[in-house]
């Protein structure tokens, strides 16, 4: 049995080819985690981006625009036209603030959260069948591996999601 501290050593020399193998197998299973709700949006016309803002606002219901801006770190645009395209179906609620006129608080509607749990569900469904695979010690890994990826604004905000956990 290696010690802890031979054994993150040697991680510190990983080749290029095991690298590009981490890169690789990241890609293709993004591409499985994705697959199964990009099939369910595709007869919608929605995209990941509608996708993804759903699944923020279900969590945090009565997030802000600015917030979900942060979280999404996409440009106030590309979020207004997917918002604008969600709300216009009835699957976004955007209420005005109760201290703060200019602020828009976004809830789903009854439809959004059907859509956005259907979506979220394949997903899940993935997740736990991998991690059963895997094994805990693996699912453990793969979360620090997850979070040292991330830069230190990304982490922050992991961070303060974890903390508000639904």
């Amino acid at each position: 049995m290696q010690s802890t501290a031979s054994h993150s050593d040697n991680l510190l020399f990983l080749t290029d080819e095991q690298l590009r193998k981490g890169i690789e197998a990241m890609f293709f299973a993004y591409r499985g985690f994705t697959a199964d709700p990009d099939r369910i949006l595709e007869g919608l016309d929605y995209g990941r981006a509608h996708h993804r803002a759903l699944h923020f606002i279900r969590r945090s219901p009565g997030t802000t625009v600015n917030n979900l801006l942060a979280i999404l770190g996409v440009t106030k645009q590309s979020l207004n036209r997917v918002l604008r395209s969600l709300i216009e179906d009835g699957l976004v609620e955007s209420r005005i603030g109760r201290n703060d006129k200019r602020e828009r608080h976004l809830h789903l509607t009854k439809k959004g959260d059907d859509l956005e749990r259907s979506l979220s569900d394949a997903q899940r469904a993935r997740m736990r069948s991998a991690f059963r695979a895997a094994g805990p010690g693996a699912v453990q890994g793969f979360r620090l591996v997850l979070e040292a990826m991330m830069d230190e604004d990304a982490r922050r905000q992991f961070q303060s999601l974890k903390e508000t956990t639904p």
